[in-house]
């Protein structure tokens, strides 16, 4: 049976003169939520968004998405997590809601635009948690930020794509600035779901590929280009946080062996591989993601939350 999907809308109630945003009641979740912008130290401006928490001191989790999607990607999670701490789903530079600044880009510049949201945020410290290409810029904030990590989600990703990613990812880039990203998307629809989730759910399937083919031509070449050239391997051994690794059974762009090389490079890395599922867990296996980074919460904060 299929699923009715209905997508997030976002209610931008901002102050222009301080671009603060006020919390309001998200129409299709029914929870409470606050919208902003953040400005980035070279003045590009992030969306995100954030779901309060009344408890003091509650667990924060930050949320980043995957390639040439938002954070809408995180719409079925969100109502699974959202009793357990204070969450973020921020776009990327070039993405969703956030400012479409011309690249390059590189992941570093990725990992600090999250330092700067926190800052905005008001937070010191969170759970960072990425899918796909967010787990590449989880990996580079932790990185970069080890004092403001608290625990690590890891999604369908990996810290390298190989010897030969540079020119993979450049050809890729090339492609779509040639002919389009509808071109790509009969890819990119097998590669990000399995095929009794595409029959069973035609309304979440078609939504994230609107997203997808909706992006700008030139940001998604940035950060294709910015993958290609990212190789995030040796700061792996110096996490020391908490970290899940989370994949997909039939996960061809960042497989079963890249979530293991994770789990082995990091001290304290457990590794979920969920039956059936491809790239795109978060959308496809929300129940099982969402469980796994309350898990997470539990390992970093020494005891399951509410």
């Amino acid at each position: 049976m299929s699923r009715l999907w209905m997508p997030t809308i976002w209610h931008w109630q901002a102050d222009m003169a301080t671009a603060a945003f006020r919390p309001v009641m998200d129409s299709g979740s029914g929870m409470a939520v606050e919208h902003r912008k953040a400005r980035m130290r070279d003045g590009v401006s992030a969306a995100y968004s954030r779901y309060p928490k009344a408890i003091d001191n509650s667990p924060r989790i930050v949320l980043i998405h995957s390639l040439a999607l938002d954070r809408s990607v995180w719409d079925d999670v969100l109502p699974r997590l959202t009793a357990h701490g204070e969450i973020i789903a921020v776009d990327c530079r070039g993405h969703g809601l956030s400012d479409h600044a011309p690249g390059p880009y590189s992941i570093e510049m990725m990992g600090h635009d999250i330092a700067d949201v926190l800052d905005d945020a008001g937070w010191h410290e969170a759970i960072i948690v990425g899918c796909s290409m967010g787990g590449c810029v989880a990996q580079a904030f932790a990185a970069q930020y080890p004092q403001r990590l608290r625990g690590l989600g890891l999604i369908d990703t990996t810290a390298w794509y190989g010897t030969g990613a540079p020119a993979t990812w450049r050809k890729r880039a090339a492609t779509a600035q040639a002919e389009g990203l509808r071109g790509l998307a009969d890819f990119q629809v097998t590669r990000w779901f399995g095929d009794r989730f595409r029959k069973e759910n035609p309304d979440r399937v078609k939504a994230a590929m609107e997203v997808f083919t909706g992006n700008d031509l030139d940001c998604y070449a940035a950060t294709c280009v910015m993958l290609g050239d990212a190789d995030l391997r040796r700061f792996l051994p110096k996490i020391k946080a908490p970290v899940a690794v989370i994949v997909g059974e039939e996960d061809y762009a960042t497989p079963v062996d890249a979530a293991r090389e994770l789990q082995h490079a990091i001290k304290d890395a457990t590794l979920t591989v969920l039956p059936g599922a491809r790239h795109l867990t978060p959308i496809e296996c929300p129940d099982a993601v969402a469980a796994k980074i309350v898990d997470l919460i539990g390992r970093v904060y020494g005891t399951h939350s509410p």
